[in-house]
């Protein structure tokens, strides 16, 4: 398969003398994440760095449930799925709001994010102490900056207050302190991102498709104005990346999330994953993204877990009619193999009918794996990519601050992009909007964030900063949403650890 000897070569470099300018020699050793230090002498820094891309598309941060669990089950639109037997604690903790101070979830979240915090503090200040800085240790620092800034947003948003550890930890007692307000995270994440816009190169060679970019950066900046309401950084940073002309919404939606669209020109951020022959599901090359959301059925049809599933509030209420986002998002199955195939269950492009006892309304069809590639490799589907930072969203957030900045016309601008990509040819659906009232064209934001982010993380902090948790998740049936569970508990492990330096979050 041409693209997987292709993402065996390109993200594979030893970092050992590593140049930005000059990589042919080093490829075909290890890929991004998949490195010792022993590779590495005299490259420790950047082997550090190198890792975290590893850690990044780790089970708990992107690729597995507690990820799927915190960024996704708590919105209207999707819940645990698999079957009744299955992780059914997870369903009542996420799903309707139990939240428990001993889940495990929760505690993996935690301790995962830390740990790239902690990963990247040591290789800070390693490129602190150097007495002379090449180009790319600053690289590398910036790189470094981003992920920490990546983990801390994480934190906030997940927790709220949480202790701020930006100083590298050589005994664990070190890491023993309260938490901080949140406004001082957010903060340390301003400054972080700050550094990484300055450092990082605006495009990569092929070689190192998948790295960090100036672009990847100032969006992820935009996201962390966008959870403050803070309209005119959030517009300013949107428009950087628009107006650098890096990016487009050239790809057909239909595509986007396919093996050819991978790394396509709408993609910001996106981790790079991968299946051998030798290590066709090997979480040390690829990851568990595709396998957890897998169709969860028997013979030819167990491809996965089949957690992270659609609730028939999105499949039935998001979309206005004849939107195909609806069928590129939604992977359609039968619950029998009696069941009969009909063009409703058909998926396109593969012609597959799965069948499942699975309990949600559909599965993630952005987590779909080419028929091919799973006879070749495995029904796990480890190559399949994670994309953390589209385009669209950017424009998305460029069209909301427009908006409540009293902007209605670059608003309606930005938002025809995104439905004009959605509509294609056919001009019989998703009609222009043209409202320049403020709350129908927030209103129609919202909806288009919505259906163009369909089963992408952080739905639920959408609705969080709008203030409409509560309302939203009540009409659509998760009637024990309260205010407090905006946030999750303070894993009570932590507390434990800390001796009572770490205090519970309110009402937990």
């Amino acid at each position: 398969m041409k693209r997987l000897i292709k993402k065996y070569i390109l993200p594979a470099v030893l970092i050992a003398g590593l140049s930005l300018t000059s990589c042919s020699d080093f490829l075909d050793r290890s890929p991004l994440g998949n490195l010792t230090e022993d590779d590495a002498p005299g490259g420790i820094n950047q082997g550090r760095v190198f890792q975290i891309y590893g850690l990044m598309r780790g089970y708990h941060i992107t690729a597995g449930i507690p990820a799927f669990a915190i960024h996704n089950f708590r919105s209207e639109d999707s819940e645990k799925g698999s079957d009744a037997g299955d992780g059914a604690d997870q369903a009542a903790f996420f799903d309707n709001f139990e939240y428990n101070t001993t889940n495990g979830p929760i505690a993996d979240y935690w301790r995962e994010n830390y740990k790239i915090i902690i990963n990247c503090n040591t290789a800070i200040d390693g490129i602190e102490r150097q007495s002379s800085k090449t180009k790319q240790d600053t690289v590398n620092y910036a790189e470094a900056k981003f992920f920490r800034a990546y983990a801390f947003f994480n934190l906030v948003r997940a927790y709220g207050e949480v202790p701020k550890i930006d100083f590298r930890v050589t005994d664990p007692a070190q890491a023993n302190i309260a938490k901080s307000p949140a406004a001082d995270i957010y903060a340390l994440i301003d400054a972080d991102l700050s550094v990484a816009v300055k450092y990082l190169p605006t495009h990569w060679s092929n070689d190192f498709t998948g790295r960090l970019t100036w672009g990847a950066a100032r969006s992820l900046q935009a996201r962390t104005y966008m959870m403050r309401n803070d309209w005119n950084n959030m517009l300013a940073a949107s428009k950087d990346v628009i107006n650098s002309g890096f990016y487009n919404l050239s790809t057909p939606y239909d595509k986007i999330f396919t093996d050819s669209g991978e790394n396509s020109p709408e993609s910001i951020f996106e981790l790079q994953c991968m299946a051998t022959a030798a290590k066709p599901n090997s979480t040390s090359i690829g990851s568990q993204f595709a396998e957890v959301q897998g169709v969860r059925g028997s013979g030819q049809w167990n491809l996965g877990w089949g957690w992270h599933m659609a609730t028939t509030e999105l499949m039935n209420k998001a979309y206005e009619k004849g939107d195909p986002r609806k069928d590129a998002t939604l992977l359609y199955f039968r619950r029998s193999v009696t069941d009969p195939i009909t063009p409703e269950n058909t998926n396109t492009p593969f012609g597959e009918s799965p069948v499942s006892t699975a309990m949600g309304a559909a599965y993630n069809k952005k987590a779909y794996t080419d028929p091919a590639l799973r006879k070749q490799f495995t029904n796990g589907g480890f190559w399949v990519n994670i994309r953390l930072i589209r385009y669209a969203d950017v424009v998305l957030m460029a069209a909301e601050a427009s908006n409540e900045l009293g902007m209605s016309s670059d608003a309606l601008n930005y938002l025809e992009q995104i439905r004009s990509r959605a509509r294609g040819n056919n001009t019989a659906i998703l009609p222009k909007v043209t409202t320049t009232s403020q709350t129908e064209l927030r209103d129609a934001i919202r909806h288009e964030r919505r259906v163009e982010l369909g089963l992408e993380p952080d739905r639920f902090y959408d609705l969080v900063r709008w203030g409409i948790a509560k309302e939203v998740l009540h009409a659509a049936g998760k009637l024990n949403y309260q205010d407090k569970h905006a946030l999750l508990p303070i894993p009570q492990v932590e507390i434990d650890k800390s001796n009572g330096v770490l205090v519970q979050n309110p009402n937990f």
